[in-house]
């Protein structure tokens, strides 16, 4: 029997806004349970696995090693996102820090990750929201909270009038649902490398081909990036990583280095554009 926690926070009105619908349309329902002080609910059961819903009074990024404190297998964070240019959008990614640790999780740590849920998370967010003026798309590892299970992180951007919008909150709902019913689906495992925040490369990958996506070194960490986290990135991956893919054009400066080391540890890997090409 899989364990599966859904965490929202008090302090974050996306999370509560996921939460509420989880509960109104999913009929979860409360049991004699208590966590934080806040009302523990559970889904009925799922193919074999059981699903709870968590309220904690901290911010999601800095709640770390909860899942120390709640027995689960997998771990879902249902949060809010901010972005520069307050674009409404949903997100997907996973956790931990290819560098400094300012917003919560260890420095130099990555927390483990599953690709089969990112991509099952991504595909179909794509599919119920496609018609929706929003910007759908997945996002590099980064920060906290630091856990030793697989954890992602699932959002919605970027104002509060989005993080309220009830539809916006069914939506995510749906889309968490039904990734935890597709968990056994088989795909091709990658590790990705290079390219913007908002992997545009990787993005189309996941939904062209089928490969999916594990941890996700953007460009603008190219420079930190060394045997240990690549490592790290194969070993803190819950399935068997099948090659890297590399965002050709987004290597930068990086490019010769990064592929010399992959050469170096014997790692195969994949040109982006090249697969997007077949």
């Amino acid at each position: 029997m899989q364990h599966i926690a859904i965490i929202s926070s008090s302090k974050d009105p996306a999370g509560i806004n996921i939460r509420n619908n989880l509960i109104e349309v999913f009929n979860f329902e409360k049991l004699n349970e208590i966590f934080d002080n806040n009302d523990v609910y559970q889904s009925n059961e799922i193919k074999n696995k059981i699903i709870k819903l968590y309220l904690i009074n901290e911010d999601l990024i800095f709640s770390e090693n909860i899942d120390k404190k709640i027995p689960a297998d997998i771990f879902i964070f249902a949060s809010k996102h901010r972005s520069k240019e307050n674009t409404p959008s949903f997100a997907v990614h996973p956790i931990g820090n290819w560098s400094k640790s300012d917003f919560g999780g260890e420095e130099g740590k990555l927390c483990p990750s599953s690709a089969v849920l990112i991509k099952n998370l991504f595909n179909e967010l794509n599919n119920v929201a496609k018609d929706m003026n929003f910007e759908l798309t997945m996002e590099a590892t980064h920060h906290g909270p630091h856990v030793e299970k697989p954890a992602v992180f699932v959002e919605i951007g970027s104002t509060e009038k989005e993080w309220n919008d009830k539809n916006n909150g069914k939506i995510i709902a749906e889309t968490i649902m039904k990734a935890i019913e597709n968990q056994n689906k088989n795909y091709k495992i990658a590790v990705g490398i290079g390219g913007g925040h908002y992997c545009n490369n990787f993005n189309k990958i996941v939904l062209r081909t089928d490969l999916a996506f594990s941890h996700i070194c953007p460009k603008y960490h190219l420079n930190k990036l060394d045997e240990e986290l690549i490592k790290q990135s194969i070993q803190k991956t819950k399935e068997k990583i099948d090659f890297i893919v590399l965002d050709w054009k987004g290597l930068g400066t990086e490019k010769k280095r990064i592929v010399e080391l992959l050469k170096h540890l014997n790692l195969e890997f994949k040109r982006s554009d090249k697969i997007l090409k077949d």
